[in-house]
């Protein structure tokens, strides 16, 4: 058979891939065909699915327990100007970056910087090492709420009083007895000893992890179990799930909102939270904690929101879609205050202590400063249920994002491997139950220690700082801020603000970095409880968590640069002769199709195609920083975008990259060698 004819064809199957189109196949077997064929990537059903993961993922537990005690901390209603600014400066501007470059792409935070800057695809990497480690630890949270929960169900609940079998001779009920009863400095109350030695057993330091707490354990699974079944299907059954898991804490929110400003004392509480201090606006420490703040809430630098943009159609407007998530999310952090202080209110009302001395922030807001105010009111089961209820919501929508991140990422840079049947979710149940094991170590009597500091130095560290800092540079200034903003536009149909090119240049950047310098110069040891102190080691092991993350970036760029070999005059101009490498036979029939007197004469298409073959995978440093871009028309049609086409397909199209020019040029070689034996043969 004459082998440019087998050439071409195989050339016309693979463009025929690319344009999604079916190829006409022998007839299978329903089931064989189901595990060879490539299923559909998916997308959002609708776009209230889209708004509600997203709010789902940013609206958690750092709203209700972070945010309200950095606000009462850093002077109040004060703190709203510092949080303000960074959240127009950084927040907004990096959100609609993330977001539209997953949109675009209809790729994960990976393979979306292969479209971009691949220089820089580093930070993709970063990205989900940062998610993997809040994956293992934020579902923790979970658990303590599932074992709390379960505890709600009883006559009385057992943090409400001192008459239980882990409880001390320390134990003083102080809603129970007169404030000005005699107890000593050493006192505790029930809910702390609930917390600390019925449910943690936590141990004296860090050094001594101790035995595993089998009911946490327990509840650990349970938390696996239920995000596994709403992940494993993907954005299908993701989307689905959040119908429920983002909207009923927010029911759940107003109803303890309501009961909280009726109690006592419930005002005093609110205008604790809200009074402003001017004062407090010369620390530096309010700015930092506000950008800390709105990058860890927003989800800036964590790979959410790119694979979630990445299930979005082309055409859909992301742009105004960012104004609307973020006025959700900062405005459920500042109501959120209002039901935590008006029931911390209550509680200094109730003890005769002053509110600074009941405020508290993370796990002792709610795993011991709000259980004891519930135990307080009427009906203590009732309010307890709700609100652990929501605090497992609040939860389970993160870690749904966070799985579904992560699954998003592997399986867009191996679609062929995993976008078949029953693979993916393999998949998932192979990376949960990895993360279960290593989440073991968070359940231990040490676990707790190990939780903070994880979430110090990882979670919500400078890290995000300094990969928000890259982020911005790639894409502001190597990518081009104009470029993107030509890419939005032809999916919205029109062009955002200037002033986000300017953020992307330059006040994110600047921002970022002024504070990470700021936040080395006033380090400070971490430490637990405030108390506590960890050993060296362990500060060594937290600052290489979070450096490991940053460093992946010019490791990255080395690796990169360091694979491409030579000058940039030595890649654009290496040639290659295919007929040296075929056998003798084939090179005669090469001769005698083509009329040409050697084999070396014949093969000028043959030197063409092994060009486009092997010089490719060698990109310039051009390519690295700025590759070829194409925008596409905004008609709504599924699953269009640059990098994944339509449809059910095979594998990836990047796979077959200059396909095209390749099939082009050997019709015209091939043309060519034609007419001239014609020519000869006349």
């Amino acid at each position: 058979m004459d082998i440019s004819f087998n050439l071409l064809l195989f050339l016309n199957m693979s463009r025929e891939f690319l344009k999604g189109n079916s190829l006409e196949m022998p007839a299978q077997d329903n089931g064989q065909l189901k595990k060879t064929q490539l299923l559909e990537r998916g997308q959002w059903a609708n776009k209230l699915e889209f708004l509600l993961a997203v709010a789902g993922t940013l609206v958690g537990l750092g709203n209700l327990w972070r945010f309200p005690y950095l606000c009462y901390k850093n002077g109040g209603g004060a703190f709203l100007i510092p949080y303000v600014l960074f959240l127009l400066s950084c927040g907004i501007p990096m959100f609609l970056l993330e977001t539209a470059m997953g949109q675009f792409t209809s790729q994960g935070c990976i393979t979306c910087w292969r479209h971009f800057c691949p220089l820089f695809e580093g930070i993709g990497y970063a990205t989900q090492v940062v998610i993997a480690y809040g994956a293992v630890s934020y579902i923790v949270i979970q658990a303590w709420a599932f074992f709390y929960l379960f505890s709600s169900f009883s006559a009385e609940v057992p943090w409400a009083s001192c008459r239980n079998s882990w409880n001390t001779e320390s134990c003083f009920e102080f809603d129970k007895t007169n404030a000005s009863s005699n107890w000593t400095a050493n006192a505790t109350t029930p809910a702390t000893e609930f917390w600390e030695r019925r449910v943690l057993g936590i141990s004296k330091g860090i050094e001594e992890i101790g035995s595993l707490r089998w009911d946490l354990a327990l509840c650990l699974l349970l938390a696996w179990i239920l995000c596994y079944f709403c992940v494993w299907k993907g954005v299908r059954s993701t989307g689905k799930v959040v119908y429920f898991t983002a909207t009923f804490p927010y029911l759940m929110l107003v109803v303890l909102l309501a009961r909280g400003i009726t109690l006592p004392g419930a005002i005093d509480g609110i205008s604790f939270y809200l009074y402003p201090d001017p004062t407090r606006l010369v620390d530096p420490q309010v700015w930092m904690d506000a950008g800390a703040q709105v990058l860890f809430s927003f989800g800036i630098c964590q790979g959410s929101l790119t694979a979630l943009g990445s299930y979005n159609q082309y055409n859909n407007d992301c742009y105004k879609d960012t104004f609307i998530l973020c006025l959700v999310n900062g405005g459920s952090s500042f109501v959120a205050g209002f039901a935590i202080f008006s029931v911390l209110g209550f509680m200094s009302y109730e003890q005769g202590l002053p509110i600074s001395e009941v405020a508290a922030s993370g796990p002792g807001l709610a795993f011991i400063a709000y259980p004891r105010a519930v135990a307080m009111m009427p009906f203590p089961q009732l309010w307890a249920i709700c609100f652990f209820v929501m605090v497992i919501l609040l939860g389970a929508d993160t870690q749904f994002v966070s799985l579904e991140c992560l699954m998003t990422s592997v399986t867009d840079m191996f679609p062929t491997v995993f976008r078949r049947a029953y693979r993916r979710e393999l998949l998932l149940l192979c990376l949960c139950c990895v993360c279960f094991f290593l989440g073991l170590l968070l359940v231990t009597q040490g676990g707790l220690y190990f939780l903070q500091l994880f979430d110090h130095y990882v979670c919500s560290g400078s890290n995000l700082l300094l990969l928000s800092m890259c982020q911005s540079i790639a894409i502001g200034w190597i990518y081009g801020a104009d470029r993107l903003y030509d890419n939005i536009e032809d999916m919205v149909g029109y062009r955002p603000w200037p002033i986000m090119k300017y953020c992307w240049l330059y006040i994110t950047p600047t921002i970022c970095l002024g504070t990470f310098i700021f936040s080395l110069v006033k380090y400070k040891p971490l430490k637990f409880n405030k108390t506590y102190i960890y050993p060296n080691w362990a500060y060594a092991l937290g600052w290489f968590l979070g450096l490991f993350c940053v460093l992946l970036v010019p490791l990255w760029m080395i690796f990169k640069v360091s694979w491409m070999k030579g000058t940039i005059g030595q890649w654009t101009n290496a040639k290659l002769n295919l007929t040296q490498l075929l056998p003798k036979t084939q090179c005669n029939i090469i001769q005698q199709q083509t009329a040409s007197s050697s084999c070396t004469s014949a093969n000028s298409w043959s030197i063409t195609v092994n060009l486009k073959m092997m010089v490719w995978p060698k990109q310039n440093i051009r390519q690295l920083c700025r590759p070829e871009n194409k925008t596409q028309s905004t008609a709504k049609q599924p699953e269009q975008c640059p990098l994944n086409p339509n449809n059910t397909l095979t594998p990836a199209a990047n796979e077959y990259k200059g396909g095209a020019e390749m099939e082009m040029q050997i019709q015209t070689q091939t043309s060519r060698s034609r007419n001239s034996r014609i020519h000869s043969s006349h």
